[in-house]
């Protein structure tokens, strides 16, 4: 049995409104043991024997099914999450900022979103991991950003998604 963080996007942000209760209960039903929802931004932990590319489908047509919504979902292992967060490359706490990890699971997205990393707008840093997008921002700056003007277009939907870092180091401590 493998632990596993599912980040949905898009969830309780742009008119997709579920309550976290009711996911957790749509994941158990699709056969996800130990569901636990951190915060109401579609995180979940769960539980499955599945590996992460199954687990990402399964939960996807859970939530389309249960909720009538195009559902996106991400999964990451614990282990692969503890080394994303160890490999943020910034500082992690920078006074005015926002620390965050953009997962992307499509290889041509995170080539091209990594390549705003050449022109960051005043005090943003992009940096590109192992499927993931490092970034930081100033709290002022966020939708005005390189990523942040990037990252709402529809092309980005289906294989990204963004969390703090903070959120990121919840998750792993359970």
């Amino acid at each position: 049995m493998t632990r596993y963080a599912a980040f949905l996007r898009g969830v309780n942000v742009g008119g997709v409104n579920l309550k976290m209760p009711a996911v957790a209960q749509a994941l158990e039903t699709a056969g996800f043991t130990d569901v636990k929802t951190v915060l109401a931004s579609g995180n979940v932990l769960l539980t499955s024997r599945a590996g992460a590319n199954t687990v990402r489908t399964k939960a996807e047509k859970a939530l389309r099914d249960e909720f009538d919504y195009e559902a996106w979902v991400l999964v990451y292992d614990l282990d692969t999450l503890a080394d994303i967060s160890a490999a943020y490359p910034f500082d992690r706490e920078v006074d005015g900022h926002h620390s965050y990890v953009t997962f992307v699971s499509d290889d041509d997205v995170l080539a091209e979103l990594g390549g705003l990393g050449d022109e960051p707008g005043p005090e943003e840093k992009i940096a590109v991991g192992a499927g993931v997008l490092y970034w930081q921002v100033p709290r002022t700056s966020t939708l005005d950003s390189a990523i942040g003007k990037t990252m709402g277009k529809k092309r980005y939907k289906s294989s990204t998604t963004t969390r703090n870092l903070r959120t990121i180091d919840k998750l792993l401590r359970g």
